[in-house]
């Protein structure tokens, strides 16, 4: 049996104003109607013997996930929830962990969320392909067939064929390299790209990370000894967890252990690291564009331009990037995008919002959209699905005027309890423990103007909640 497990910690700040810290980029739709997250997914129908997934998150991203999978019809056999990113090597060691808790050691296929494959037939044939070498031991990572000398990948050098068909032995890891000798690489044909995927049985795997590194597998351990269920999840152990050093699989087990082999693929990969790499692996126009949203162009030539909510009108461009969001926009030449991760560091640095989160912020129950601010006002739209519930709450610091623009709206204020529909509108004084609920079976969609000295998110106190959130004061 082959047990995915999809790797979901990632933040994605190369591909900011898109991809932001609490909306990163596995869960956007890059290259098509589907997020990264559901492609990831979906790729492994038809995978022989294939389970349900494992997937490891961050849990502020826990609903994402749940929400997402939800969309697609999709499920998973465990979510593992990490309090903190600790790289690949502990997620994967949690998981190997879980993974053999009822007895069965199976073949793990570990895979990022947030990566790029055209053509899914071959991605499937080329880990059916390396299967059998993981079964008997084998620890298996995915080299890409090289189309240019990239500096931005790691490489792998294959040594001697073990047999299987585009299956060999690593001779070594090689870390990114330089313009000039990643041309070499490319031309003397020995080299691949490092993928970051791999296939091995569990027990293969924590077996090595005893050997190599021990004190994280001790960590790993414990954390999931200290685990609790939440809702459908599993948060592991927040002091144990914690207290694990972070690494890479890469460097924790892979580069140190004898029994690796690489498996050459040649499916379509792209880890879309950078809006160059989103703008190779789009559709272009007879000029060398890739558009998506509301563009509209005119002697524009090799360029990438994305619009959320506004026209994009360009004029007299070359090689470059236009991003439009809501609350941001990016202009940058297409050589130059692997600084945009410097931009989101200068405005997490000045305490800009901009930098971890959208205006529009997706919750479990809906969504709320920030339509506009100011000093002692704020004004949200907001959205609640069909049948959910938001907390029993209430606020230190601000009221709130409800008004129901679509649906109908099951109001808690104090000891009231009420409906109000279409043109309706109620108000929550300061200090008033309350709830919005739609019990309808459409989209309950409500202005929220706040009021206040203070309007931040962590002014809730929290008295009841489906969702199993923590209290904030």
């Amino acid at each position: 049996m082959i047990v995915p497990v999809i790797l979901s910690g990632g933040s994605g700040t190369r591909l900011w104003p898109l991809s932001r810290e609490l909306h990163p980029k596995q869960f956007l739709p890059l290259v098509n109607s589907k997020s990264l997250l559901q492609d990831t997914v979906e790729r492994l129908n038809g995978l022989p013997s294939a389970a349900a997934p494992i997937i490891v998150c961050n849990q502020e991203h826990r609903f994402l996930v749940a929400e997402q999978l939800r969309e697609r019809g999709l499920r998973s056999s465990a979510t593992i929830l990490e309090p903190v990113g600790r790289n690949t090597a502990p997620a994967a060691a949690v998981a190997a962990l879980h993974a053999m808790r009822e007895g069965d050691d199976p073949v793990l296929l570990l895979l990022p969320s947030d990566h790029v494959v055209t053509d899914s037939h071959l991605f499937r044939s080329a880990v059916s392909a390396a299967v059998p070498q993981a079964m008997e031991g084998r620890l298996i990572t995915f080299g890409v067939r090289p189309t240019g000398p990239e500096t931005g990948y790691g490489y792998i050098r294959a040594g001697a064929s073990l047999g299987a068909a585009n299956v060999s032995l690593v001779e070594r890891f090689v870390e990114k390299p330089d313009r000039e000798t990643a041309e070499s690489y490319v031309a003397s044909g020995e080299y691949v790209w490092n993928s970051g995927m791999f296939l091995f049985r569990a027990s293969v795997y924590l077996s090595e990370l005893q050997t190599h590194a021990p004190d994280i597998l001790d960590a790993c351990r414990a954390s999931l000894d200290e685990a609790a269920v939440d809702l459908e999840f599993i948060r592991l152990g927040e002091d144990a967890f914690g207290a694990c050093r972070s690494d890479s699989i890469d460097y924790a087990v892979f580069e140190k252990t004898k029994a690796a082999a690489v498996v050459t693929l040649e499916a379509g990969w792209s880890d879309v690291g950078s809006w160059a790499a989103l703008w190779d692996v789009g559709t272009h126009s007879a000029d060398g564009n890739v558009a998506r949203g509301d563009v509209v162009v005119h002697n524009v030539r090799n360029s990438y331009l994305h619009s959320e909510d506004r026209l994009i009108a360009a004029v007299g461009l070359e090689n470059m990037v236009v991003v439009e969001t809501a609350d941001a926009v990016l202009i940058a030449n297409k050589d130059s995008v692997q600084d945009v991760k410097t931009l989101v560091t200068k405005l997490k640095d000045s305490g800009r919002s901009e930098g971890q989160t959208h205006r529009k912020v997706y919750r479990p129950w809906g969504a709320y959209d920030s339509v506009d601010t100011a000093e002692r006002f704020q004004v949200k739209h907001i959205t609640v699905k069909p049948g959910a519930t938001l907390s029993l709450q209430m606020h230190h610091h601000r009221a709130e005027h409800w008004i129901v623009v679509r649906g109908t709206a099951r109001v808690t204020r104090g000891e009231e309890n009420f409906l109000i529909t279409e043109n309706q509108s109620t108000y929550i004084p300061l200090g008033t423990k309350h709830r919005l609920e739609n019990p309808g079976t459409i989209p309950l969609e409500i202005i929220e103007v706040q009021s206040g000295s203070y309007l931040g998110e962590d002014d809730i106190v929290r008295f009841e909640d489906v969702y199993g959130r923590q209290d904030k004061a």
